[in-house]
């Protein structure tokens, strides 16, 4: 016989930052939570893949995106484990927010815990009881055996939109970024990176010759080394189907995650398709490493530190919302009436066939809407999404998946989720202007009209 979790107003799935913060929210305004993940720790792919820094929770000098999110890194902040958010010196956005890995995983459960949220890790979703349009019942598989979870509003943070699939109401991907292993290295000399830099500013092209940042930047973040690349491709020395070398400092001086190995995705659900990404992501985090030793200078003295356990996965499963957000909505920086986020992160696609990245970015202090309706299953009336697996087209999802983004849709569902069970109300059914006001409330940043936008783009424009 199955054990039982009943009795609870918001059930959340995945615990990675959308997760952890829509728990946390719903928590907060006394609805009583569970929430179920699959690993023994909250945090994700932030932790268990090895991805930072956090980028970007800026447009221009405007925080816009604070609340929840903002308050994680403040407390991050306060205990040593964050340098705060500082200029991106590779030039690609605003702001990254480099963290402490094992920091983040318990700062986001002493969050959780202290808000009353009931967790339940080593818990993986398996099957959904759904019928007349709404969610009954969620079985997950543990050590312990088969158990069942039920809720009055779920939120699906899964990042593979797992519920929803079960429940009917999600789509499957049409086009697919490559995979990435992140990997960590200590030892290294990031004074002599700084100087090769800034001696050689057109091996780094997302700068733009604006080498003060590096003198800026508490960390040191680096996309380039554009000739060594070549070099390295040309010889074969350099096999990764990629341009340009990226890693960024973490909170502790001289260590960097790597972030450039690369991994065509065939199916990003399939679990022979995941062993081999993991399995051909690990022989290139080992390439990678040598040629950094070898080629690039800081790294002579480098040692690996770790690999991510998980492979990164960039898109995939994605909930079937009542409005899907488009590139378009992004570029025009579209007005949304049921806006629960802003963000200014570009669109971002990784190419699988060659070394490119398609970049399509807003003007300077221009950001988007993310409205309310992308988080809302059109087929069950009592399902939210969060984080990556939100309504959105593929490029738009491209800019939207980032974790400063995810942990604020996390936000607006763990609000909404607890508004709609106090009020019994379906999750389309919602006031807007109170689940808005709530979030102000909360510490959002969701202004009445919009200060930063100044004149349309052309969505159509690849170089807006």
């Amino acid at each position: 016989m199955k054990q039982s979790f009943t009795g609870h107003d918001v059930v959340v799935v995945g615990g990675g930052i959308a997760g952890s913060l829509a728990a946390c929210a719903a928590a907060r305004l006394g609805a009583r939570v569970l929430l179920v993940e699959r690993f023994g720790h909250l945090g994700g792919i932030l932790v268990s893949g090895g991805v930072g820094p956090m980028m970007t929770f800026h447009c221009g000098k405007e925080q816009i995106i604070r609340g929840l999110p903002g308050e994680l890194i403040d407390r991050l902040v306060g205990k040593g484990l964050s340098p705060g958010h500082i200029e991106d010196s590779t030039g690609y956005t605003y702001s990254v927010t480099p963290f402490d890995a094992e920091g983040m995983k318990q700062e986001l459960e002493i969050m959780a815990v202290d808000a009353g949220v009931e967790l339940l890790y080593g818990a993986l979703l398996c099957s959904v009881d759904a019928t007349s349009g709404a969610i009954d019942s969620l079985t997950a598989a543990t050590k312990g055996g088969l158990i069942a979870v039920q809720g009055s509003v779920y939120v699906d943070a899964t990042g593979d939109a797992d519920i929803a699939r079960h429940a009917r109401s999600s789509s499957e991907p049409l086009e697919l970024q490559p995979a990435t292993m992140n990997f960590k290295m200590s030892g290294v000399d990031t004074a002599a990176i700084r100087k090769y830099v800034e001696s050689n500013p057109g091996d780094f092209t997302d700068l733009k010759g604006r080498t003060e940042l590096l003198g800026r930047a508490k960390r040191l973040s680096v996309c380039g080394f554009l000739g060594a690349v070549a070099d390295g491709r040309a010889s074969g020395d350099f096999e990764v189907r990629r341009d340009d070398l990226l890693f960024f400092e973490t909170n502790t001086p001289g260590e960097v995650i790597v972030n450039t190995s690369r991994i065509a995705v065939r199916d990003p659900l399939d679990p022979e398709d995941l062993t081999r990404l993991a399995i051909e992501g690990r022989r290139q985090v080992l390439a990678i490493a040598a040629f950094l030793r070898e080629r690039i200078p800081g790294f002579a003295d480098a040692r690996l530190v770790s690999s991510g356990p998980e492979i990164g996965i960039r898109n995939s499963r994605q909930i079937d919302g009542v409005y899907c957000l488009t590139a378009e909505d992004l570029l025009s920086s579209r007005e949304m009436p049921d806006a629960i986020a802003h963000s200014a992160y570009p669109i971002d696609v990784h190419n699988s066939s060659d070394g490119g990245t398609l970049s399509r970015f807003l003007p300077e202090g221009r950001y988007y809407d993310i409205p309310y309706r992308s988080l809302v299953a059109a087929r069950a009336r009592n399902l939210l999404g969060a984080g990556r697996c939100i309504s959105a087209t593929f490029q738009a999802q491209a800019a939207v998946r980032v974790s400063p983004t995810a942990g604020a849709t996390g936000q607006a569902a763990g609000t909404a989720a607890a508004l709609c069970a106090a009020r019994k109300k379906a999750v389309a059914e919602i006031d807007i202007a109170e689940l808005r006001a709530t979030l102000r409330s909360q510490g959002a940043w969701l202004p009445e009209r919009k200060t930063a936008h100044g004149p349309a783009a052309d969505p159509a424009d690849p170089t807006a």
